[in-house]
């Protein structure tokens, strides 16, 4: 299977870079290279604790965010216009680069 790199920011300006498979999630591929990224829900898109902030030149590379998606991004801290969850981005190869930030107020329950 082929993979695709990811750049991470950190709301403290530590910058990550980690290799994710083609189809996995973007949550899954954030929480193996150690970011912040509680995602309660396993990614069932019942929570909003796996938000991230796409890069601007990438937002719109992205496929739409569905409705229910953007009901729960109502309810994640620091929204922007370009936040998603990681959760429902599921990796292609045109992803390759795709850079996110970590929002600023973002908590990972299971190393507490």
């Amino acid at each position: 299977m082929s993979t695709v790199t990811i750049h991470f920011s950190t709301n403290d300006g530590a910058k990550v870079s980690a290799q994710g498979e083609v189809g996995a999630s973007l949550l899954e591929v954030a929480q193996a290279a150690g970011m912040p990224l509680e995602g309660t829900c396993e990614g069932q898109m019942a929570c909003s604790t796996c938000h991230v902030i796409v890069a601007p030149d990438w937002f719109d590379r992205l496929q739409n965010a569905t409705d229910d998606e953007e009901d729960m991004l109502d309810l994640a801290a620091f929204v922007t216009r370009t936040s998603r969850l990681s959760c429902q981005i599921t990796l292609s190869q045109e992803m390759d680069g795709l850079e996110v930030r970590i929002p600023p107020e973002s908590r990972n329950m299971q190393i507490l």
